[in-house]
């Protein structure tokens, strides 16, 4: 399983710890974020999560994304990164209002800060 597909896998199973590490290590292995070929998954929700990230990582890093993450749309329904948005008001208005622009516009919402150790 490729490094991208691992991360995808670990958000949509809302596996925090584990998401984290693995971007870590990506963003320290030193991966050429506007250069990665778009994946192929046929769990469409794989690549909608892969490109949110992707473009986030790109940004944070003040690279373009790939040309291939433009071309990905959003989710049918809206997804929390953490499941007690979902239940926790003020979370998820949190989530639903500063979502890091690339996830919100892909309906994934996450804290402001997320992920922003890469």
């Amino acid at each position: 399983m490729e490094m991208l597909e691992k991360i995808a896998r670990a958000a949509l199973e809302r596996d925090h710890f584990t998401l984290r590490s693995l971007v870590q290590d990506w963003v320290r292995s030193g991966a050429q974020i506007q250069e990665f070929p778009q994946p192929s998954f046929s769990d469409s929700r794989l690549l909608v999560i892969s490109a949110a990230i992707v473009e986030l990582l790109a940004e944070r890093q003040k690279k373009s994304p790939p040309a291939w993450t433009k071309e990905v749309g959003s989710l049918s329904e809206p997804f929390f990164m953490l499941e007690s948005a979902s239940k926790m008001k003020r979370l998820r208005a949190l989530c639903e209002t500063q979502s890091p622009e690339p996830m919100r516009k892909r309906l994934l919402y996450a804290p402001p800060h997320f992920l922003e150790f890469a």
